[in-house]
């Protein structure tokens, strides 16, 4: 059997930070940074760029992890549409060449996010003997979303899971709806999203602005799965009863300017609302410092890194009980309603601001500890690389 420094992962994900975007996938990048603690990983994810004419490779370290990142040419003519599956074959081909003369051979592949990234993954099963794991994040299984179509796609995704050594979804909800579409393999097993160390450092709490109670909300201001402008309406009723508290809300996205428009109409309180745009996860820790706690209003969900982050700093949550979320949150740390429900939002929201100083900040801190850590993750996946090599998953 290998031992941990002998192991070698090779991690291939649908999403990853990118040139284009540097948040995308970026739950992906903490999974390998976590398992690179323990065993040598290396990463290969491939991007359409319409401003590039040929593939562009570009190498790089993370922390330990080493990263190639290859860029090809992407574009929404007739002509780019039919030739992208064979330039994303390509690119990953062109990776997979460059790790195996440079990194040496895998010891097992890390799929992340389906369908077709997995193909690399059982052309290294079928023409190298190298066992490929998965793990799932997206939400499109679940009932809620329903955006998991096509004959082509559901009979390749039933190949490549069945063909995996091991099915890591994030959530047992997440795990059940893959179930559901046929997507069998006898070897699933959950594995949680990771939190940056920094989470979990005690700090003194900030002085709040006027002694005001502080809510804290973040999201990528997609409304149609984040329901900002349910959230907001929610807010302004519960402004109608009381101004004792300012609500912050931290990110960007596609839908900013709906929502930004609806807070105007809205009318809300001078500084009851402060928009502060992306934050890093340093300055986002930092917000939860300052925060009483932490409000998501979903319509639909996975298992958020938010809510980890905010476990992770101690500070309750409400929510909406949408996908994974009930796996994530209790009584002990949170309320938990209704998805498009404002009026319970509203009523929620006015409970937590009465009590959430009667909620647990160490329990809290410390049940989230052994979930979402850095070293705990990535310890519980490298264990489980040994089952999959040793074809003993338990």
């Amino acid at each position: 059997m290998s031992t941990a420094t002998q192991l070698h992962s090779l991690f291939l994900s649908a999403w990853y930070p990118n040139r284009d975007d540097a948040m995308s996938g970026l739950f992906v990048r903490k999974h390998a940074d976590a398992v690179s603690r323990y065993c040598k990983v290396t990463v290969v994810y491939v991007h359409a760029d319409p401003s590039i004419q040929k593939n562009e490779i570009i190498i790089q370290n993370y922390h330990q992890v080493k990263e190639i990142l290859v860029y090809y040419p992407g574009g929404k003519t007739l002509f780019s549409r039919v030739l992208k599956p064979f330039r994303f074959l390509f690119a990953y081909l062109q990776a997979i060449k460059w790790v195996l003369k440079h990194e040496g051979k895998p010891s097992l592949t890390h799929v992340n996010i389906l369908t077709r990234t997995a193909l690399p993954a059982l052309y290294l099963k079928l023409y190298y003997k190298i066992p490929y794991i998965v793990t799932e994040h997206w939400s499109r299984y679940l009932p809620s979303r329903n955006s998991y179509h096509g004959i082509l796609r559901k009979w390749l995704t039933r190949m490549l899971v069945r063909e995996a050594a091991l099915i890591m979804p994030v959530s047992r909800k997440l795990e059940e709806a893959m179930l559901m579409h046929g997507l069998q393999n006898p070897n699933y097993k959950i594995i949680n999203n990771v939190v940056d160390d920094f989470f979990f450092n005690e700090s003194v709490p900030v002085k709040k602005q006027e002694d005001k109670k502080k809510i804290l909300h973040i999201s990528c201001f997609d409304d149609e799965p984040k329901n900002l402008t349910g959230m907001l309406r929610a807010v302004k009723q519960l402004s109608k009863g009381r101004t004792d508290f300012v609500f912050t809300i931290a990110g960007n996205g596609k839908d900013e300017l709906k929502i930004k428009n609806l807070f105007r109409e809205l009318n809300f309180p001078e500084g009851m609302i402060l928009f502060t745009g992306e934050l890093t996860p340093i300055e986002i820790a930092a917000e939860f410092t300052k925060t009483d706690f932490f409000v998501l209003f979903s319509t639909n969900e996975n298992a958020p890194v938010v809510i980890s982050e905010s476990l992770a700093c101690g500070k309750p949550v409400v929510s909406t009980n949408v996908g994974g979320i009930s796996e994530m949150l209790d009584s002990s740390n949170s309320i938990l309603i209704n998805p498009k429900d404002e009026k319970a939002l509203k009523d929620a929201l006015n409970t937590m601001l009465d009590h959430y100083q009667d909620y647990d900040t160490q329990k809290i801190r410390s049940d989230a500890y052994p979930k979402y850590s850095y070293e705990m993750v990535g310890k519980t996946i490298v264990e489980r690389y040994k089952q999959v090599l040793n074809q003993r998953v338990q």
